[in-house]
């Protein structure tokens, strides 16, 4: 898509964007022109995620294929993604292809490539992990070398697995600790391609099935993605991450925003990674467990440990539900 077409878009729901985030966008984004893509992308993408607006796109084409090991989705016969289970504690998507044909999240620990940080083996792709939950970890592996007690995600059941002009994948999953079902989520992952961009919409309903669960304050928590290595700010060719505030790098770790963005080369070309806040998600707007070596985490748990307020632990009495809600968009 041409800046002009998403100016022409932006122009249109200008009215309708506060006064305060098109001040901070407009101070913290000009002079550069990805950033300035950035600031109309994020505007028009919030309006869609708020108002169910649907903006004209490719003529959309997402095959699904369920195997062993989880779904292969493809968009116009190529590769967009998979969703992996029984490779790890926890499901996760990998690889993630962005709208340039590479790959925007990194391989390791799936796979050892050269030029990628070998570090944070749990750190897989695109995923969702919890330090704390019922007293067991479900963040860190065995190969973290953490000496906690390690809980898992395990896949229960696929619900809906459908492709078409958007594809969408449901799961049913429980948290597992010390042989007992501590909690259940239900996942829904839709897929899109709108102007040029890739988008995953995600949302992750928590539910106390199995009795009071109990989600603790950690700073390593919540739905998270690994940047490319080359993407990452301390690889220093030119990644760079901002929030909504236009607080950047290692300043913008564990704020409060509605959106963060990360950036930078991937083969030589600029792409980034946007994660929208929904206003409806828990705890909005979260804080944020960003690094500049490439973790990219919504945390709404962690309060006291990403230095937001007081504990952030609470109860989740049995039946009752919290929902996750967030937008990327693979830009």
């Amino acid at each position: 898509p041409t800046l002009g077409s998403t100016r022409e878009l932006a122009k249109s729901l200008r009215a309708h964007a506060s006064d305060d985030t098109d001040s901070c966008l407009r101070t913290s984004l000009s002079g550069d022109t990805l950033l300035r893509h950035m600031k109309m992308l994020i505007r028009f993408s919030i309006f869609g995620l708020l108002f169910g607006i649907t903006f004209a796109g490719e003529a959309a084409g997402f095959t699904v294929k369920e195997t062993k090991s989880g779904v292969t989705l493809k968009y116009n016969g190529k590769l967009f993604t998979r969703y992996v289970i029984g490779q790890s504690n926890k499901p996760f998507l990998w690889p993630v292809i962005g709208p340039t044909g590479e790959e925007m999240t990194r391989a390791y620990p799936m796979e050892k490539r050269e030029g990628e940080r070998h570090d944070h083996p749990h750190h897989r792709s695109f995923w969702f992990g919890h330090q704390g939950i019922g007293g067991f970890d479900t963040w860190h592996e065995p190969a973290s070398g953490r000496k906690t007690s390690l809980g898992s995600t395990v896949h229960r059941e696929f619900v809906k697995v459908q492709g078409g002009d958007t594809a969408v994948i449901i799961t049913r999953n429980d948290y597992m600790g010390g042989g007992k079902k501590l909690l259940a989520d239900e996942r829904t992952h839709i897929f899109k391609v709108e102007n040029g961009h890739r988008i995953i919409d995600v949302n992750i309903t928590f539910t106390a099935e199995h009795g009071d669960c109990v989600l603790g304050d950690k700073k390593d928590a919540g739905f998270s993605i690994r940047v490319a290595t080359s993407m990452d700010v301390d690889s220093k060719k030119g990644g760079q991450l901002i929030n909504s505030h236009g607080v950047t790098d290692k300043a913008a770790w564990g704020k409060r925003a509605p959106w963060v963005d990360y950036h930078g080369p991937v083969n030589g070309k600029t792409v980034g990674v946007a994660i929208l806040n929904h206003p409806s998600s828990f705890r909005h707007p979260t804080p944020w467990h960003v690094r500049t070596y490439g973790l990219f985490t919504a945390n709404p748990f962690g309060l006291r440990s990403l230095r937001q307020g007081e504990d952030g632990s609470f109860t989740l009495k049995k039946g009752k539900s919290i929902t996750l809600k967030h937008r990327v968009i693979f830009h």
